[in-house]
């Protein structure tokens, strides 16, 4: 996950990427839980110990959040009328905002400042889990170690947590998920006799017969910001994947990067797949009707179809991660979703770490979250919410818990959004008729710029 966008939080997630299109189609809150937290230091995994301040029980918390995870805030202050609270409301690192960043750096330098609790993206967390400075304490807390329970960490969706996790330690709770699916429009699919395709080689098959039976109509866009994370991270290409903390391995030539290029530059060039943005200026009015399938994230229902496209109730399915023949096992990406930290500074953990366990795991909180909570009890109770359901044409339970427990951890969260080489190589190479397969050179050297302006070092194969 990494960016914020429509239901997201980064622009590397946090949903979206036209994300950021699509965050501002869809204002998200997420919510949670109970924790309890000690300030006892324990040997960590990495054989370090956290050493919390010292602390005052009962102490006022500051929280930084953004307009959309406002409300769930406030609602845990009115539920909780005995914890003093300062609300601060920023941009909550949405579309790859340094602002939070950029203040804990000051505040590390004045030695005061620091918020107890924010919200933020998961590109935040790397650099929040290292100190700024010779002598200084990473910003966040390691909430493994003595602040959240195993078992309350244990109840998140498999791999949700990743991108919270640095040097062996649980640096942030993730507020919610944007696993890929398969939506379809039931409706038409029925009317002109299609079956709903399971295999990546099934979908590129119909693709094809649609363009040529019924022209104009789609089953795809690769014209997103946020596009490449539905299909490649969904085809378990390494453009992101970290080998250790400080070495990225970006090898676009590799056979997952190049089936998917192949694959999808035949449904572009058969029109079935369009190289426009679902999000672009005039889409939804111009083909949004004709948008027959999409790959894409689990709050392209609410927020692509209903929102955007007006597409009528009881039209609009979703089915699980397509696989590749001869593959059984389902990997899919992930297009948002925001994390939340408690710092390493704060006074009073016991009461930081308990909002932020409420706010992603409470089902007080969760079920009427707008996007898909990443902790599985609140999902479920996300799912069993009206609300999340009765639009649809069948019952996206199964898909959508599928799928949050099938995100492919091989795309690492970095220092820089994943966003950046997509929406300035990719995109206008696509805009100009180059191939997306010989475009993936540039693409990959774009990523080890940007790689090695972050300090990483980079290895392409």
């Amino acid at each position: 996950m990494r960016s914020s966008g429509s239901p997201r939080a980064d622009r590397r997630r946090t949903v979206p990427r036209a994300a950021a299109a699509a965050l501002s189609l869809a204002t998200m809150a997420v919510l949670a839980g109970c924790a309890s937290a000690t300030t006892t230091p324990d040997a960590s995994s990495s054989g370090a110990a956290f050493k919390p301040v010292t602390q005052k029980d009962g102490s006022q918390i500051t929280v930084w959040a953004d307009s959309t995870r406002l409300p769930s805030v406030q609602a845990y202050q009115k539920s909780h009328p005995d914890v003093k609270m300062k609300i601060v409301t920023y941009d909550g690192g949405a579309d790859g905002s340094t602002y939070l960043q950029s203040k804990v750096q000051l505040f590390d330098r004045t030695g005061s400042g620091w918020p107890d609790v924010v919200f933020g993206s998961p590109t935040d967390v790397t650099w929040a889990s290292e100190a700024t400075k010779p002598g200084a304490r990473p910003f966040a807390a390691p909430l493994d170690d003595k602040l959240v329970p195993q078992s309350t960490l244990d109840g998140f969706a498999k791999g949700s947590l990743t991108p919270c996790e640095f040097n062996g330690h649980t640096y942030c709770l993730r507020n919610d998920i944007a696993q890929v699916v398969l939506w379809y429009n039931q409706s038409l699919m029925d009317k002109w006799g299609y079956k709903v395709p399971t295999t990546w080689e099934e979908y590129e098959a119909l693709g094809k017969k649609v363009a040529k039976e019924h022209p104009g109509y789609l089953v795809g866009s690769v014209g997103d910001t946020n596009s490449h994370e539905s299909y490649f991270w969904s085809g378990q290409c390494p453009a992101f994947s970290l080998t250790k903390p400080d070495t990225l391995r970006s090898d676009l030539q590799d056979p997952n990067c190049t089936r998917t290029a192949k694959l999808l530059d035949g449904l572009i060039s058969a029109k079935a797949v369009t190289t426009k943005g679902f999000f672009s200026q005039g889409f939804a009015k111009d083909s949004g009707s004709k948008v027959l399938m999409a790959y894409g994230p689990s709050w392209y229902g609410q927020y692509l179809f209903k929102a955007a496209f007006k597409t009528p109730s009881k039209q609009i399915a979703a089915a699980a991660p397509l696989t590749w023949q001869g593959e059984t096992t389902a990997a899919t990406g992930n297009v948002g979703g925001g994390v939340w930290m408690v710092s390493s500074h704060s006074a009073n953990l016991k009461a930081s770490t308990d909002l932020a366990t409420w706010l992603t795991t409470s089902d007080e909180n969760q079920a009427s979250a707008p996007t898909y909570p990443a902790f599985t009890k609140a999902a479920q109770a996300w799912l069993a919410n009206p609300a999340n359901s009765d639009y649809f044409a069948n019952d996206v339970s199964k898909p959508f818990q599928e799928a949050a427990n099938e995100v492919w951890t091989g795309w690492s969260n970095t220092k820089f959004p994943d966003a950046t080489a997509w929406s300035s190589v990719v995109l206008p190479a696509l805009t100009s008729g180059k191939s997306l397969t010989s475009t993936l050179p540039a693409w990959q050297q774009e990523i080890t710029n940007e790689a090695k302006a972050q300090g990483y070092k980079v290895v392409n194969q």
